[in-house]
């Protein structure tokens, strides 16, 4: 995934006379810290650095290349997966083919969301114009021919086509988890090189039966 928290008011009505002011006064106490700031203010009118002030600002700023090329590379990537998937409605045959692709749909697409949103927030743009250069893409005859099977044909020729596509994407993950810097970024490379290598065996396992 970031936002800092509005701060609420302390004192949220005026008092009137010495009693309202004391009572204040007292209010304002209570809410310092143990570290004796108030407001992100310390005693003195110095600016507080404290881990509630801090810690949102150094996690959304903790990245470095190596994780905006995991992004801007791994979105267009699922992206063709997803494409991939949505062939098998109306051709796929086999039970364990169309499992994957639910598997594939339920993950990838909540995953694009977040890189996306990573993205953003680190101010980079969302394509590295390399959406052709990427381990395991799929060329355009590719995706026609995946497009033009039926029944068992989809079913071997999907099997082939995602076990080079998880491939890729293990290969950027593991790329990822080596040279990244974001700890939410290495820890969703994990989960991808986890689960696709899951499926290329899952993959592998129905080429062998078809």
């Amino acid at each position: 995934m970031r936002t800092f928290r509005k701060r609420t008011t302390r004192t949220r009505t005026r008092a009137l006379g010495l009693t309202g002011a004391v009572a204040a006064a007292a209010l304002l106490l209570a809410a310092c810290g143990n570290d004796g700031t108030t407001n992100g203010m310390a005693h003195g009118g110095t600016p507080s650095t404290t881990a509630t002030a801090t810690a949102p600002s150094a996690a959304a700023g903790t990245f470095n290349d190596a994780d905006v090329m995991f992004a801007q590379m791994m979105i267009p990537h699922h992206e063709q997966a997803l494409d991939m998937a949505e062939l098998a409605d109306g051709r796929a045959e086999d039970a364990d083919v169309k499992k994957i692709v639910a598997a594939i749909e339920k993950a990838q697409d909540p995953e694009i969301q977040k890189m996306r949103a990573w993205l953003k927030g680190w101010g980079k743009p969302e394509s590295a114009g390399m959406d052709h250069g990427m381990a395991g893409m799929m060329s355009e005859q590719d995706m026609k021919d995946l497009a033009a099977a039926k029944g068992k044909d989809f079913d071997r020729t999907f099997a082939e086509l995602m076990i080079a596509h998880h491939e890729g994407a293990v290969e950027m993950a593991k790329t990822e988890q080596k040279d990244g810097g974001n700890a939410e970024a290495k820890a969703l490379a994990g989960e991808v090189v986890t689960a696709q290598t899951a499926e290329i065996a899952e993959l592998r396992k129905i080429l062998d039966r078809l």
